[in-house]
């Protein structure tokens, strides 16, 4: 798969994967965090911002490699 064609499907399914961590994150964020106390909740809030990068670093990796020659 050359890297034009990587990149755009890669791109989808982050977007596939921000639309759906989004929703899921903001839940969780008002039915458990909003209870805890402001130390946690910034900790969590924190946590939660920067927790979809993870997943999506092999992805990214892929999206950026060379093509065959």
């Amino acid at each position: 798969m050359r890297k034009r064609t990587r990149k755009l499907v890669g791109t989808v399914l982050i977007l596939l994967f921000v639309l759906i961590y989004g929703p899921v994150a903001m839940a969780l964020a008002e039915s458990r965090i909003l209870a805890a106390p402001q130390v946690i909740q910034v900790l969590a809030f924190v946590v939660l911002g920067l927790a979809w990068v993870v997943p999506l670093l092999p992805l990214i990796r892929w999206m950026e490699r060379s093509d065959p020659e």
